[in-house]
């Protein structure tokens, strides 16, 4: 039987605020919902005051609320748990096998996906972290913030208080962090051995952090994972002032008023958002949500120039095979002749195209059945390897690139589409069914090793897989995770540009149309 401990006198952390109490299961000590700041709407974090007692940390807090309600989709590859919403959803999570303040062990700070208007720390059941803690020597800490219009709406036009509104979601992660650094030692962690880590929007968030002169020094590496997208893609075509006029204008909130849209009630304040991000989509102007270059977040890296303190970190950064990739019913794939093989590709790319993919694709992935070229994805590569090469060419400390290859045994073939490399990192692929394939194990060990590998020393090498070498200025090295791992030199350099090239237009639509069912929602695709 395994262990389990709650008692009115264990497990409890001292921390400088005050006692928390958590609860110990199977050698792991667990605190929930640890409140880290709490802030008003459209305004900065403000780190929380001293309380009396002990405060009880076993239920995760609140996460914050999305703008439509999610319908599932696709939980056979990517299961997802749900948990209520506030826009007070400044909590984190801590799992740790030793609460000694002197056990100092490398911090490992998760930054969930869902880009930068949905998701949560919970949100993915493989974003438990238990078995890191456990088998691995690390506190694992995860975090909620503010999303969406609750994080990123720009109303610096409206008053002093507000210049910064579009950024209080990094704020809020900023002062989770500062949170670490005052209080992890507590549970058992290293305030200087801090990784950063996300994916999807919380590997752009990792990015945006690296940009932020105030969350300089609160972490010390690095890793973005499916996270860099190119320049652009997270931008509005509308002004930040004219949404928000229009949410005000929905709610009969005069522009001389506006300072009113703080209280309006959460359920309101979502109808109205949506009421005039349609409005602007009607005009043709698309409403995203994202941080916004200003005095206090510099800029993206890939437009101007990487911080100093960013170049002296090391850095981990990679995509996987398919991600959001096209899906083509070809059948039981492997079944396939290599006549039929060629003549799809040929097909999807034209025959100009097809012949030159055929090529490129066996040289960069002789292991793997060449109809699968059809399925490369050109959301997050290209960006992931410009990223790249920039970081490697300017950085003083070390950037390494991988690539997640894995072919799963499900729909007759399936390419590793978005998320599906998160499980064996977080050493979780036990929690999930499509995990358990041929060579999964194999991954699940080389894969969460090197993440802790990283997290401990800033090098990920680990036994099991070939010698992981940084890029250089001139050499571009990724690492490739699969049925069969080896070391690649410039393993993108023939086939993105060709992507780029050939590949048909993808338009990316997370929201599902409606139907008379009322079935329609924000499909879980991160």
């Amino acid at each position: 039987m395994k262990e389990f401990s709650m008692t009115k006198s264990s497990p409890i952390v001292q921390t400088p605020k005050g006692k928390l109490r958590g609860f110990r299961y199977d050698g792991v000590d667990h605190f929930y919902g640890i409140r880290y700041a709490k802030a008003a709407r459209f305004q900065m974090p403000q780190p929380v005051a001293a309380w009396e007692g002990v405060k009880d940390a076993g239920s995760y807090g609140m996460i914050c609320p999305v703008l439509s309600e999610p319908m599932p989709v696709g939980e056979v590859m990517t299961p997802h748990r749900f948990w209520p919403a506030s826009e007070h959803c400044q909590y984190l999570n801590v799992w740790t096998d030793n609460c000694d303040p002197s056990a100092k062990k490398p911090v490992m700070f998760w930054i969930h996906g869902g880009g930068y208007a949905a998701g949560s720390s919970i949100e993915q059941v493989c974003y438990d972290g238990f078995n890191l803690a456990k088998k691995d020597g690390v506190v694992v800490v995860s975090v909620n913030h503010r999303l969406n219009a609750f994080g990123y709406l720009d109303m610096s036009d409206f008053g002093e208080k507000y210049k910064n509104s579009v950024n209080v979601g990094m704020a809020d992660l900023v002062e989770a962090l500062r949170w670490v650094r005052d209080n992890i030692a507590c549970f058992g962690g290293d305030p200087d051995n801090v990784t950063i880590f996300g994916q999807s929007g919380g590997g752009g968030k990792v990015t945006v952090l690296g940009q932020i002169p105030e969350a300089e020094g609160l972490f010390h590496k690095m890793i973005v994972m499916s996270g860099v997208i190119p320049v652009g893609d997270f931008d509005s075509d509308c002004s930040a002032k004219e949404l928000v006029l229009e949410i005000l204008k929905n709610l009969h909130i005069e522009e001389k008023d506006a300072e009113k849209l703080e209280k309006v009630p959460v359920p309101q304040y979502i109808w109205a958002v949506n009421k005039a991000v349609k409005a602007m989509a009607a005009q043709g102007k698309r409403v995203n949500w994202s941080p916004k270059p200003n005095e206090y977040y510099t800029c993206d890296p890939l437009v101007g120039d990487f911080s100093a303190s960013s170049l002296k970190i090391p850095t981990m950064v990679g995509s996987v095979l398919a991600e959001f990739g096209v899906i083509h019913d070809y059948g039981e794939r492997e079944a396939l002749t290599t006549e039929q093989r060629e003549k799809l590709v040929k097909e999807y790319y034209g025959k100009e195209g097809g012949e030159k993919m055929l090529a490129a694709f066996r040289k960069a992935y002789p292991d793997i059945n060449e109809v699968y070229a059809n399925d490369l994805e050109v959301m997050f590569l290209p960006g992931t390897v410009e990223y790249v090469k920039k970081k490697a060419a300017e950085a003083s400390a070390p950037v390494y690139n991988y690539l997640f290859a894995k072919i799963f045994d499900y729909d007759g073939g399936r390419a590793a589409w978005h998320c599906s490399d998160i499980p064996y990192f977080f050493h979780n692929a036990d929690l999930i069914p499509i995990c358990q394939q041929k060579n999964g194990e194999m991954l699940d060990r080389v894969m969460f090793g090197a993440f802790v590998n990283f997290a401990q020393t800033g090098n990920p090498n680990v036994q099991g897989l070939p010698e992981w070498k940084p890029c250089g200025k001139d050499e571009f090295l990724t690492m490739v995770l699969g049925d069969t791992c080896a070391m690649r030199k410039d393993l993108h350099e023939e086939l993105l540009p060709l992507l780029k090239q050939y590949k048909p237009p993808f338009q990316f639509h997370p929201d599902a149309a409606d139907d008379e069912d009322g079935e329609g929602g924000n499909a879980w695709v991160f």
